[in-house]
């Protein structure tokens, strides 16, 4: 990531504003004024989240962020809560008139994992308690961030999820609410719930069904299997197959194409959005089905659950 700003994670600003005395600035110093100026209109917040590792591009006028979490690759509650900030600084500080965006790019530090999904230890718990409020709250929340990713936080800007591991359950569904999805070869995609009696509540089932049909969904969703990013690709899910180690490059070179018709890809995304019309209440009516059915599951559905919680954390131990 050699032309990132880097120094903007952390403490990479100085001065004190753009005076220079009165004296006229040289054209050569334009440049490095005008970077000056976007580094100071970003706010210090965006780039000091805990499980959420930011990165700005000025030449591409890309933001690159990396899931950092800081145990099991999942959506914590201190994950979907960095999220959320996040979401809210972009929004409030790019755009038109603002810093310049036109990609988000999300990926992983994880080894070999863009993210596991759901908080499954916290879903155990919550059920055992019989708290269905907070399963729904949970639900709520993830669905809420995932939506405002889908609609590309209103700015006019391309979305693309980067895969360079296993992305499984709630990371699979999250992956679907993005414009492009770019993977590197020998990473998996799967919906595991149903090996423990339940289903994925957030966006599969609305997503899903609008790019593959219901049938086509249902197999997916249902069928416990794991997908190669081939297979995705066929599909038409993934956008773009990158080898494994060069999945940055790939999206890099995925921009560089995508710059003379950025403004008409934008275009474009914001017509199948209307076309799709995937609303935020049909997200949480699903979220309502899913945290009535979690209560529902049995012990043994509850001991595989943990099981499988426990064999992802020790697989990302292991890979750490």
């Amino acid at each position: 990531m050699d032309r990132l700003s880097s120094d903007l994670a952390g403490g990479g600003r100085s001065g004190d504003g753009f005076s220079d005395g009165g004296a006229a600035v040289p054209d050569e110093a334009q440049p490095l004024l005008e970077a000056s100026r976007i580094r100071l209109s970003i706010p210090d917040q965006l780039f000091a989240l805990e499980e959420l590792d930011v990165l700005y591009d000025e030449r591409d006028e890309a933001l690159w962020t990396f899931m950092r979490p800081a145990g099991r690759p999942s959506f914590t509650p201190s994950m979907l809560s960095d999220f959320a900030v996040w979401q809210d600084q972009i929004e409030g500080h790019f755009g038109p008139e603002k810093v310049p965006l036109k990609y988000l790019v999300l990926g992983s530090r994880a080894p070999g994992v863009f993210c596991f999904g759901g908080d499954l230890t916290l879903f155990e718990g919550l059920i055992r308690s019989g708290n269905r409020d907070g399963l729904a709250a949970y639900g709520y929340r993830c669905v809420e961030i995932l939506h405002r990713n889908m609609c590309a936080l209103d700015l006019p800007m391309l979305t693309i999820g980067l895969v360079q591991g296993q992305a499984l359950g709630g990371g699979f569904e999250a992956l679907l609410s993005f414009d492009y999805i770019i993977a590197e070869r020998g990473s998996s995609f799967g919906l595991p719930e149903v090996m423990f009696g339940l289903f994925p509540g957030m966006g599969a089932h609305a997503f899903l069904s609008r790019r593959l049909g219901s049938a086509m969904a249902e197999r997916v969703i249902m069928g416990n299997e794991s997908y190669s990013a081939e297979k995705m690709f066929e599909l038409g899910i993934v956008h773009a197959l990158a080898e494994p180690g060069e999945g940055q490059q790939a999206v890099r070179d995925f921009i560089a194409r995508s710059n003379r018709r950025h403004s008409g890809l934008v275009g474009a995304r914001r017509a199948s959005r209307r076309v799709e019309a995937i609303s935020l209440g049909e997200l949480r009516d699903v979220v309502d089905h899913w945290a009535d059915s979690a209560l529902q599951l049995r012990e043994q559905d509850l001991k595989l659950m943990h099981r499988l919680a426990a064999a992802q954390h020790k697989l990302s131990k292991a890979a750490a």
